[in-house]
C-alpha cells in the first residue's frame, strides 16, 4: 500500500506541473506597477496587459503600488504567492536597488523569477543651450578643464539619469557636480533655463524640448543610434567606446513560480510584444520593444545588478532611507 503510495505521489509530481501549465490560467491575472498611473511603466504594463488578457482569454489587472523608489510594490510581488497569478513590472531602477538599498526588504534577483524584458529605453544626453559643446568629446573637454564646476541634473538620487552620468564620468575621467531633482519635470525646467548644464533622461522627455530649440542634444546613450532621432550619434560611437545605459520595463514573478507557467508567462510576454502593431505602439512611445524568454531576461538582470553595483560603490553612491 505504501509503495503505491509513493507512485502516487511521484507521478503527481512529475505530472502535475505540465497539467497545471496547461490549465493556467484559470482566474485573473494581477500585475504590480510600482508607479503611479501614467509613466512608461504603467503605459507600457497596460499595453500588455491588455494583448495578454485577449491572448489567454482571461483578466489582467494593472494594480498601481508607488512608493519607495519602486520597493513597496516590488515587495508586494515577492511576499505573494508563487502561483503566476501575481506579477511585478520593475526598471533599470530594480537593478540598482539591491547595491542602493543594504536593507532591501527582498533580493532583486534570488525573489523573483524573470519571465520577460518588455521594452529598453536608451537615454539621451543634452545641454542647456548657454553651454558651448555640440559633442561628447567637447563636452569631456570642457569638463576636464573645469573639474566639479559643470552640474548635471537628474531625477533623483540612484536614478537612472542620475547613475549613468555617473558611469559617464567613470569612463572619461571627468568630474561634475550632481544636483537631484524630485522628478524629471523641474530638472528639465532648470536645465532649459541653464541653471543646472547636463542632463541625460528618456527621448520621450528631452526630445521635445531639443526639437524646440530650449536644450542641445548631443547623442544618445543607445547601443546603436536611435529611431526618433537617427541623426544623434551615439556616445559609444563618438566619443566614449563601449559606453552604454539606459532603462528598461520588465516582467517578474515570485521565486518558487512553477517554470512551466513561467515559460508560458514569457511566450505570451514576448508574443504580444513583437506583434507589428503592438511594437508600433511602443515605438510611438518612444521605447524599443523587445520580448525575449525568462532565460534572456535572467541573464540580462544579473548583468544589470552587476554591471550598476560597480558604478554605485566606485562613485559611493548614498540614499537616504
Amino acid at each position: 500500500m505504501k509503495s503505491v503510495l509513493r507512485l502516487f505521489i511521484f507521478a503527481s509530481i512529475l505530472y502535475g506541473a505540465p497539467v497545471f501549465a496547461q490549465a493556467y490560467p484559470t482566474k485573473p491575472i494581477r500585475i504590480v506597477v510600482p508607479y503611479t498611473p501614467g509613466g512608461i511603466t504603467d503605459v507600457s504594463t497596460r499595453i500588455v496587459a491588455g494583448e495578454l488578457a485577449k491572448s489567454l482569454n482571461q483578466n489582467v489587472i494593472v494594480d498601481n503600488r508607488p512608493g519607495a523608489n519602486s520597493i513597496l510594490g516590488v515587495e508586494i510581488v515577492s511576499k505573494s504567492a508563487a502561483d503566476g497569478y501575481t506579477l511585478a513590472t520593475v526598471i533599470a531602477a530594480h537593478a540598482a536597488n539591491q547595491t542602493l538599498y543594504p536593507k532591501l526588504p527582498y533580493d532583486s534577483l534570488k525573489s523573483f523569477a524573470p519571465v520577460s524584458l518588455v521594452a529598453v529605453a536608451p537615454l539621451i544626453l543634452c545641454v542647456t543651450n548657454s553651454l558651448p559643446v555640440t559633442s561628447v568629446k567637447e563636452l569631456v573637454a570642457l569638463a576636464k578643464t573645469k573639474p566639479g564646476q559643470l552640474s548635471f541634473a537628474s531625477s533623483g538620487v540612484g536614478a537612472s539619469a542620475h547613475l549613468s552620468t555617473e558611469l559617464l564620468m567613470m569612463m572619461t575621467g571627468i568630474k561634475m557636480v550632481h544636483v537631484p531633482y524630485k522628478g524629471t519635470a523641474p530638472a528639465l525646467l532648470d536645465l532649459t533655463s541653464g541653471q543646472v548644464q547636463v542632463m541625460f533622461d528618456v527621448p520621450s522627455s528631452m526630445l521635445p524640448y531639443s526639437k524646440a530649440g530650449r536644450i542641445r542634444a548631443i547623442a544618445m546613450a543607445s547601443e546603436k543610434r536611435f529611431f526618433a532621432a537617427p541623426e544623434l550619434p551615439t556616445i559609444s560611437e563618438s566619443a566614449v567606446p563601449g559606453y552604454v545605459a539606459g532603462t528598461w520595463v520588465g516582467i517578474l514573478a515570485p521565486a518558487g513560480t512553477p517554470r512551466e507557467v513561467v515559460a508560458k508567462l514569457g511566450r505570451e510576454v514576448s508574443g504580444v510584444v513583437n506583434r507589428p502593431d503592438v511594437k508600433e505602439r511602443f515605438i510611438q512611445l518612444g521605447i524599443e520593444p523587445v520580448g525575449n524568454s525568462p532565460e534572456q531576461f535572467a541573464q540580462f538582470l544579473r548583468d544589470e545588478v552587476a554591471k550598476w553595483a560597480k558604478v554605485i560603490k566606485a562613485a559611493n553612491v548614498k540614499i537616504e532611507q
